[in-house]
């Protein structure tokens, strides 16, 4: 591929502190068209996608980076419309770690909205490649932020879904999300050599490595700052998220205590941290 194919940004009406100015929906192609991340299931919305497809042109797939209803809920209603088949990881629960399975009878529903009725026509494989006339999609499994959520490459430009943004970093939110997967996607996209991120919320990411950089020190910093929290004395989930949150909105604690609730579960498989009496969200943690 000698330069880069047509690519389309489309901003879903759906703003709220979690997704920004809204999700993003790219449709990349002249011809044969790719939409990635439709978005949520609004009338709007849709109609704004197919009223990009111009002349000459029709959507050819529908490829969705993860199963959060942002991202995934008007998948099916696109490609009922269009006849493009979905394309995505696999279902909700797909790609989930072994001890993510084990905890989540005890642990809340995702906070973001699980897409539990999405079932793609496709699943994609890491390695896997999406072609049209003039654009290769390359499939990255980056599990993590979702245990099916991929990233899609189409030469160095990456589409990078919820995994890595320019605008937030990304909540962590167990049982659907696994900060230790999370840590090793960003080491792995942290290899590549790109030249711009196209994320599923905000703007391009100019600088990818440096954004990159700048995650992993940010999850790393919260690390030792949980574990500086335990240094002296045992403390809950939602008394070590006031600790280290120290300048969150009070409605966005919430989310903050599932993104702590991701690291203890991680320092806790590491050794680092122990939990009373057992590995659940109302448990008191100490240090090892």
């Amino acid at each position: 591929m000698t330069s880069d194919p047509p690519i389309r940004q489309l901003l879903a009406p759906n703003p709220s502190p979690l997704t920004g100015k809204g999700t993003n929906t790219w449709v990349v192609g002249a011809t044969d068209l790719a939409v990635i991340d439709p978005g949520p299931d609004a009338q709007g919305h849709l109609e704004a996608i197919l009223g990009a497809v111009g002349p000459g042109q029709r959507i050819s797939h529908v490829v969705v980076t993860h199963t959060h209803l942002d991202h995934s809920a008007l998948a099916r209603r696109l490609s009922a419309a269009t006849g493009a088949p979905i394309h995505a990881f696999g279902t909700a629960t797909d790609g989930r770690s072994p001890l993510m399975d084990r905890l989540a009878p005890s642990l809340p529903a995702h906070a973001e909205g699980l897409d539990r009725d999405f079932r793609p026509d496709h699943c994609l494989a890491e390695g896997q490649t999406l072609h049209g006339p003039d654009w290769s999609l390359a499939v990255l499994h980056t599990p993590g932020h979702l245990g099916n959520h991929i990233c899609l490459a189409l030469g160095d430009l990456l589409f990078s879904g919820d995994h890595v943004m320019g605008w937030s970093s990304t909540i962590i939110s167990p049982p659907d999300g696994d900060m230790a997967d999370y840590m090793a996607s960003l080491a792995r996209l942290a290899a590549g050599s790109w030249r711009r991120l196209l994320p599923g919320h905000g703007d391009p990411v100019a600088d990818p490595a440096g954004r990159l950089a700048e995650l992993v020190t940010h999850r790393r910093q919260r690390e030792a700052q949980i574990l500086r929290a335990l240094t002296r004395v045992a403390a809950d989930i939602p008394d070590l998220t006031r600790r280290v949150y120290l300048d969150t909105p009070r409605h966005l604690l919430p989310a903050a205590e599932r993104n702590v609730l991701a690291h203890l579960i991680d320092l806790e498989a590491r050794k680092l941290v122990a939990a009373e009496p057992d590995l659940r969200p109302d448990a008191r943690f100490v240090r090892r």
